[in-house]
């Protein structure tokens, strides 16, 4: 197993930050790591998103929502084949600090037969997190 996790404090609440997560149609305007994503935010369904890491070309899954706890968490779990060579949870989670901040952690554990293989791939996909937390950030900030 191997987790990427990042962390970014942005001055907004979490209720803000929650509306830009769950605005699909808006990911293309915004976001530098997800360029797309579409499905119903429930828990058990399938979404369809598009990734692309810095330098890399990118890809297509279809993740299924595990978690979806308003404000809080939202989390899915994507597969390659039948989740043996190598499976990847994404998580968002949002922790309010007080004084109208929130603490965002954007994680993703993989495991798989894979995982030591795609590692260099892993390396841009934790700078990809890193821009969309930017982005993320920049966004939320600019709706207070």
């Amino acid at each position: 197993m191997k987790e990427i996790q990042t962390e970014i404090q942005i001055h907004a609440s979490p209720d803000v930050i929650w509306k830009i997560l769950m605005d699909f149609e808006n990911y293309p305007n915004w976001n530098p790591f997800i360029k797309t994503i579409s499905g119903e935010q429930e828990v058990g369904s399938r979404l369809t998103a598009f990734i692309g890491p810095p330098g890399k070309s990118g890809m297509t899954f279809k993740p299924k929502v595990l978690v979806y706890n308003p404000n809080h968490e939202f989390r899915w779990l994507g597969k390659l084949r039948s989740g043996l060579l190598f499976n990847g949870e994404h998580y968002f989670i949002l922790k309010e600090l007080g004084n109208h901040s929130t603490q965002f952690i954007h994680g993703e554990k993989f495991t798989g037969l894979l995982v030591g293989v795609l590692g260099k791939m892993l390396d841009s996909t934790q700078k990809g997190f890193e821009a969309m937390n930017r982005a993320l950030k920049q966004r939320a900030e600019n709706k207070e």
